[in-house]
């Protein structure tokens, strides 16, 4: 995946491109992210890329010639132009899957101050927001979309670790723990122990389900449950510990219990 950032403020991706999946992803080539300064495409006397806003009014506005050049030398028609705006659509998981799935040419407009100029905006795809705050410029939101593109790229994650991955189901995921068994009087689930893989994938579903309701019951008004996921809930629900997770919890004890 290509991604290609418009910023007068270049020196602000050093670290973050530098560091951590992102590093890796652009050393095992996987990843190419290209910064930009359209200042460099400016064509006024004294170099800026801003202006006070006609009819008055507060701060600076991005002039577009710049803007404009910098996208024409930096795009072509498969590229994704995509411009980072509060009014924009809210980014989240399912357009970062749609988004990396479709394109592996992406570019990202970056404002800062107090807005763009409004006929700038007819030459991009896209127009995004990564939620309803107020930033001092695009580029701290584009880190986000550069994170949450690049990490669904094939070979950046490894492809186990994002399918149970909060909101891939659209489902908070479900809590995991290490050693050791008991911190501070507090203990790992000794269902966890019991050797059965398919349980545990229930009963992690299970949690899943459990933590969604209770953090984000939102997701699940438009969530079409399976007819498991349907007796979890209800399981849930009515405070009951099934069976099968009675079973389970027995065959654990004796190795929870051995200590």
């Amino acid at each position: 995946m290509r991604i290609t950032i418009l910023t007068t403020f270049p020196n602000m991706f050093d670290s973050f491109l530098n560091y951590s999946i992102i590093a890796r992803a652009i050393a095992n080539k996987h990843l190419e992210v290209n910064i930009v300064n359209f200042r460099d495409y400016t064509k006024d006397k004294n170099h800026r890329t801003d202006s006070r806003p006609i009819g008055g009014g507060a701060g600076l506005i991005l002039k577009c010639q710049p803007i404009y050049d910098a996208l024409i030398a930096n795009s072509n028609e498969k590229t994704l132009k995509i411009i980072l705006t509060p009014r924009g659509k809210t980014f989240n998981q399912k357009m970062a899957k749609e988004i990396a799935t479709i394109y592996d040419d992406i570019l990202i407009m970056c404002g800062h101050y107090e807005g763009i100029d409004e006929r700038i905006y007819k030459y991009f795809d896209l127009e995004l927001s990564i939620g309803d705050y107020i930033l001092t410029g695009g580029e701290t939101a584009s880190f986000v979309l550069i994170d949450a593109l690049s990490r669904l790229t094939e070979g950046v994650i490894n492809k186990e670790s994002l399918e149970n991955e909060t909101f891939n189901n659209n489902l908070v995921e479900y809590p995991q723990y290490t050693d050791p068994y008991s911190f501070n009087g507090d203990e790992v689930p000794k269902i966890l122990y019991c050797g059965d893989h398919k349980v545990i994938q229930k009963y992690n579903l299970k949690k899943s389900l459990e933590y969604t309701k209770k953090y984000r019951p939102d997701l699940l008004k438009n969530y079409n449950l399976s007819k498991e996921e349907t007796i979890l809930l209800k399981e849930i629900e009515d405070n009951v510990t099934p069976k099968w997770e009675l079973d389970a919890i027995n065959k654990a004890k004796k190795f929870t219990d051995k200590d």
